[in-house]
């Protein structure tokens, strides 16, 4: 099972992030308030109080998607309602961030989010795997009575009128 361990290290990863993010928001915040200079007429101190809210709040907002893929490691479940509406966003975040960090950082940190965006998405495409479905029922499964293992029958459907197939082309 590679579902629970891509589960923790995306956990791992997303709580690093968080905690990066904000120090990088807040040392930036300090560097604005020490220069004292002011963009566009924009007062130092307000661009300075800016940069570490913001990145309080985005640090806030990776922990917390770090907490949904906790929660999914540890439950071994896959994220749901509100967690899953964060996962997907953090998915989205990370596009984003990877498609403008090319331009502005390098190509370290565009595959730094893409392996981020790589175990977001990694979350979802094995935790949402249906299970005991009829197509991924073997031989054994089946019934003694030519029914599938979960009640339907051997065909696949669910009852009703059976499927029959097409007639054979005639040979002229």
């Amino acid at each position: 099972m590679v579902r629970r361990p891509v589960a923790w290290v995306t956990a791992i990863v997303l709580f690093a992030e968080a905690i990066g993010i904000a120090l990088v928001n807040w040392f930036m915040g300090i560097v604005v308030d020490r220069q004292d200079m002011s963009l566009a007429g924009l007062d130092s101190d307000v661009m300075s109080t800016s940069s570490k809210v913001a990145g309080l709040l985005f640090g806030l907002y990776f922990a917390l998607c770090g907490v949904v893929a906790l929660r999914v490691a540890l439950r071994d479940r896959a994220p749901a309602g509100v967690g899953r509406i964060l996962l997907f966003s953090a998915a989205v975040v990370h596009a984003l961030l990877g498609a403008f960090t090319v331009g502005l950082v390098g190509w370290g940190a565009f595959a730094f989010m893409m392996v981020v965006l790589g175990l977001i998405v990694l979350i979802f495409m094995t935790y949402d795997r249906r299970e005991g479905t009829v197509s991924d029922a073997g031989p054994d499964d089946a019934k003694p009575d030519g029914g599938a293992a979960d009640g339907g029958t051997a065909n696949g459907s669910s009852g009703g009128t059976p499927v029959i197939p097409p007639p054979a082309p005639a040979a002229s």
